[in-house]
């Protein structure tokens, strides 16, 4: 009798040894599997930074503004431009492929890749007429890393936009 309970005994500690032990290995082994599987997706992760540089050029009243992204990554690019309040309104913009927005800037709507410099001018008209004090326009661009809508549509992601960088080319709001 006392042969079956030794057995019992130890059978029953070598179970609770077994089901210590593989209660204790479960939480590494989910660890694991939650660490180490992969999602799948559509968007690829991108390394690198945004930024730019505005070009100017001042000719007949008229400020001929590009952008270059010297950045890593593509992205897309915003202006718009300030003046005093003697200038207030005096401002026209125009260009192909720019369009404005109820915030100021006007957009750049094609993705502009490293090393790129936008093909299209973006020319802002400065209307002086009566002006007989010397006066500053302030280009301000703005670059932002492309993130892709539910469309599948380029976009900056404007709320982690890169600001301006010095103007480059001729000195830049002077007239």
């Amino acid at each position: 009798m006392k042969k079956k309970s030794f057995h019992k005994k130890t059978l029953g500690m070598a179970a609770a040894a077994l089901a210590l032990t593989a209660a204790v290995s479960a939480g590494s082994a989910l660890a694991y599997f939650t660490t180490y599987t992969q999602a799948a997706g559509g968007a690829a992760l991108q390394l690198g930074f945004a930024q730019t540089i505005p070009l100017e050029e001042v000719d007949n009243w008229t400020k001929h503004v590009t952008v270059q992204n010297t950045g890593e990554v593509p992205c897309m690019v915003r202006a718009r431009a300030f003046t005093g309040s003697a200038l207030e309104g005096q401002l026209t913009y125009s260009g192909d492929n720019w369009s404005p927005a109820g915030d100021g800037y006007y957009y750049y709507s094609q993705v502009l890749q490293p090393g790129e410099t936008t093909p299209d001018v973006l020319d802002i008209q400065i209307d002086n007429t009566g002006m007989e004090e010397d006066f500053n326009v302030i280009v301000v661009q703005e670059c932002a890393p492309v993130v892709y809508d539910g469309n599948n549509q380029p976009t900056g992601d404007w709320d982690n936009a890169v600001g301006t960088q010095e103007a480059q080319g001729e000195e830049a709001g002077e007239g």
